[in-house]
């Protein structure tokens, strides 16, 4: 069975290519299929790091956004959406016009959608909004990026954090990568294999330690709720 994920928040800065990153990451260490879509126009981070297995793509055209389809038709496996941010408009047009949940439905494909958050009070409207949007016929996994905030007391206690539990929403964090480390990774264009394990890549061996530290815990984020992800 396909999975469509499609990894938002729609805010700038959350992190949503970062998780897209490890997800790809993820999949390759475990040796699953999967394809990946970049939405960024500008500076594609999927498209920088792992080009290999991605595909830009345009979701205001129709006829661009249906190769997430076809691409979950075409064989069993995953498919991964790095939402640009202010892509939800063009994306929930494409999914209601062509009423995608219900048509994912018939042809046995999941449709995940993922919420990236900071712990500003914007990323819980933005996600009471994507509840909104979409009250069923999807599944939904919550990321508190502890990169981009570290109290997230707000949320917990927010409609946002009940209806996520309403509707068996996964809450998971996204632990935080040393700010120097990622400069590092990034700057040298690394995947985050190559940054944990290729000593010429340029990383120093605690860069490399940190690098694995946290693909590690991360991974353990993953793993919990690995039916959603596979």
């Amino acid at each position: 069975m396909s999975q469509i994920h499609f990894i938002g928040g729609e805010k700038g800065g959350v992190g949503k290519s970062v998780l897209s990153r490890l997800l790809a990451q993820y999949y390759i260490d475990q040796d699953l299929s999967f394809r990946a879509f970049d939405t960024d126009r500008s500076h594609g981070a999927m498209l920088r790091f792992y080009a290999g297995y991605t595909t830009p793509i345009a979701l205001d055209d129709f006829s661009n956004a249906d190769q997430l389809m076809e691409a979950a038709l075409e064989q069993d496996q995953n498919v991964l959406v790095d939402l640009a941010a202010q892509t939800s408009r063009p994306l929930f047009q494409w999914m209601d016009e062509n009423d995608l949940l219900g048509l994912a439905t018939e042809q046995g494909i999941g449709v995940i959608l993922w919420h990236v958050m900071d712990d500003g009070v914007d990323s819980i409207g933005l996600l009471e909004q994507l509840f909104e949007q979409f009250p069923s016929g999807a599944r939904y996994v919550v990321v508190k990026n502890l990169g981009r905030g570290k109290d997230f007391s707000n949320f917990e206690a927010s409609r946002a954090r009940e209806s996520a539990t309403a509707l068996a929403a996964p809450v998971i964090e996204l632990p935080e990568l040393h700010a120097a480390t990622m400069r590092k990774v990034d700057h040298g264009n690394l995947s985050f294999w190559a940054a944990a394990n290729n000593t010429e890549a340029g990383l120093g061996l605690m860069d490399r330690q940190r690098v694995k530290v946290w693909m590690r815990k991360t991974y353990r984020q993953f793993d919990a709720i690995a039916e959603s992800l596979a």
